[in-house]
């Protein structure tokens, strides 16, 4: 049995703001952190870095390697929550490990959507948000695998397609609706970006779905096959809220937490991709899964965790861009 005053599972972004703030308040309490990453906290924006020129670990890193141990942190990577007791105060891991917390930080993250389709676990098929990821397309590239289909053009998909381009990958991206970036980017925008992506010899297809992946290739939902040796999936990703559910903590498309980033369950917190927190644009609880409002609720968080009052000021949706210039 581990005894942590605060646990946070989650070390990104969210996670790591948390730990930080707490470590400002509270220099003695034990943090133990939960992640089922194997690697010390990296930048996922960097993922593209290390699949377009092997960019190393140690480049990716969010904080000094060392960390979790000045800030006295017993971190647990590797580690996957199985069952999460919010009446009890415990969560139990894959090795059996049993943690009894006082305070909870819920700092899951996001997962992959990945549509249903014939194929979809076939092997070469991948996604795009985590180094595993973009290390498994690595070595596929350096097997020899010299053209790919990236289903989604949002963030993702660009980001993937930029990163294998510069691979020298031929990429064909297939978007469902009528452009590239369409979610974020204005139609001028958006062909200014669909421009640079053929300039550099990414084939774009708009307004179709895969269908079906084969051995070899893929098929269109009007027939149409695209060659390819391996297949990225990237049309988003969905809140990793499955630990919440059925423990009576409010869960809507994520979940849904107050100003102080506290769940409906008294010392559960939750922030990053995972939350539904105040957007002051909207003026109401949205998903706003982007780097900079994970740190900052994390570190609120953190701060209400540990006993001083903290509220979230707010976060909205916002993106930067530098894809093939």
């Amino acid at each position: 049995m581990v005894k942590a005053k605060y646990l946070i599972i989650g070390n990104s972004a969210g996670g790591i703001g948390a730990a930080e703030a707490i470590r400002e308040v509270d220099a003695a309490g034990t943090i133990t952190l939960v992640s089922d990453e194997a690697y010390p906290a990296y930048s996922r924006p960097l993922i593209s870095e290390y699949l377009a020129e092997k960019c190393p670990l140690e480049r990716m890193l969010y904080r000094p390697a060392d960390f979790y141990e000045a800030n006295a942190i017993d971190s647990r990577l590797g580690r996957k929550v199985t069952r999460m007791d919010i009446t009890g105060k415990s969560v139990s891991l894959d090795d059996g490990t049993v943690i009894e917390y006082r305070k909870l930080l819920l700092a899951t993250g996001g997962s992959p959507i990945v549509p249903s389709m014939e194929g979809g676990d076939s092997h070469g098929v991948f996604t795009f948000t985590t180094l595993d990821d973009a290390k498994a397309i690595d070595q596929a590239i350096d097997r020899g695998a010299t053209r790919a289909v990236v289903i989604g053009g949002g963030l993702i998909g660009i980001s993937a397609t930029e990163a294998l381009a510069k691979r020298g990958v031929a990429v064909t991206i297939v978007e469902m609706l009528g452009r590239v970036l369409n979610t974020i980017l204005d139609e001028e925008a958006s062909a200014m970006e669909a421009a640079a992506l053929e300039a550099a010899g990414v084939e774009i297809v708009t307004g179709h779905t895969v269908a079906r992946i084969n051995s070899g290739s893929v098929a269109l939902d009007d027939g149409t096959a695209i060659d390819c040796d391996l297949v990225v999936v990237a049309i988003g990703v969905r809140p990793r809220a499955d630990l919440a559910r059925d423990t009576g903590i409010t869960v809507n498309h994520g979940i849904v937490v107050d100003r102080r980033m506290e769940t409906s369950a008294p010392g559960v917190y939750a922030c990053g991709d995972v939350a539904e927190a105040f957007d002051f644009i909207h003026g109401e609880n949205r998903l706003t899964p982007v780097w900079p409002n994970a740190y900052l609720g994390g570190r609120v968080a953190g701060l209400n965790m540990a006993g001083t009052t903290s509220e979230y000021p707010g976060g909205t949706a916002l993106n930067s861009m530098k894809y093939f210039g």
